[in-house]
């Protein structure tokens, strides 16, 4: 990333295991990216390739038996993956804030969602109840929340989907936090909404100043919002660059295949455009390139060798076609 210096989150060689009778499971291996203040970075893939559980992990949420067995997490420098819980419940909320696929898992049933970000920021600041109830309606306002002066007062089952999401990316923004992690944030919810949703994320964020980590299988949300992509596929990067570069001339034959499925409004299709096979369970991860059983350009070393990502000119790519260390036979 040109002109960085600090960088907001760092992860480094991350790995991520699930215990079971049968012996650990690899589910997200040697994962590496840092996030500048105020980027929107997007982590894309099909479901299984291990997109939410690098989430959980940098929010200190991880559900056993999933753990960290290799690498760290940094926010601002300082190391957060082996924090004690009590210290770590205290970074997220105020320097990382999450926004779920689903908003009924972020908002407690039995409480008004004023009630429930009033106690978040009571939490996190020393602001009288008065103060943090007016900084509550100035945030449902801010997220286009209609007559936010009686909605506060509303339960979350009196709001439709995409206005309970709003609610969410308020409680996220509540004590302006420095990274926002979105979770598929718009799939539960119909095309137009998801549209102002995504508008209304890149805008609050752009405003507060905060960077953003967006998890989708959605490339089309990707090329709208972020301002660089990583690709995973089975629990590892394939290919991280530009959103621009990476939507344009994707470089891995399965970032290809994600930008080809993607349909096009200036060619006619008759059909989309898929990619055959589908992704490996975490007991069944083919040896060499995780890809190379779905891929149209498998050469012998795909069947034998990982690749490791390298740099190809702005991008960083995973495959052996970009290996000038490898001499095709």
């Amino acid at each position: 990333m040109t002109g960085m210096t600090v960088p907001l989150l760092t992860v480094d060689h991350l790995r991520i295991e699930f215990a079971t009778r049968r012996g650990p499971l690899v589910a997200v291996e040697d994962i590496s990216f840092a996030i500048a203040p105020g980027e929107v970075f997007g982590i894309v893939g099909e479901s299984g390739a291990g997109k939410s559980l690098t989430g959980q992990a940098i929010i200190g949420l991880l559900e056993p038996p999933g753990h960290i067995t290799a690498g760290h997490i940094a926010l601002s420098g300082r190391r957060i993956d082996n924090l004690p819980y009590a210290q770590m419940r205290k970074i997220r909320g105020k320097q990382i804030g999450m926004i779920f696929q689903d908003p009924l898992t972020s908002l407690n049933p039995l409480y008004t969602v004023g009630q429930q970000l009033v106690e978040t920021i009571q939490t996190h600041t020393d602001m009288s109840a008065s103060r943090a109830r007016s900084h509550a309606v100035h945030l449902l306002e801010e997220v286009g929340i209609p007559a936010a002066e009686s909605r506060i007062d509303h339960y979350p089952y009196q709001f439709s989907g995409g206005m309970r999401q709003r609610v969410v990316i308020a409680l996220a923004l509540c004590v302006n936090p420095a990274l926002i992690i979105a979770d598929e944030p718009t799939t539960a919810l119909d095309v137009s909404i998801q549209a102002q949703i995504i508008a209304l994320l890149k805008q609050l964020c752009a405003e507060y100043g905060a960077a953003v980590i967006l998890i989708t299988h959605d490339m089309g949300v990707i090329a709208e919002t972020a301002d660089r992509v990583a690709v995973m596929y089975a629990g590892r990067l394939v290919e991280v660059g530009t959103v621009r570069r990476v939507v344009k001339q994707a470089t891995h034959p399965y970032a290809r295949g994600l930008m080809n499925a993607i349909p096009s409004l200036h060619q006619h299709q008759s059909r989309l455009v898929q990619i055959d096979g589908n992704m490996p369970r975490l007991t069944d991860i083919p040896g060499g390139c995780a890809f190379h059983p779905r891929c149209p350009k498998c050469m012998a070393i795909c069947r034998e060798k990982r690749p490791n990502l390298i740099k190809n000119g702005p991008v960083q790519v995973a495959c052996w076609l970009y290996d000038d260390t490898h001499q095709p036979e």
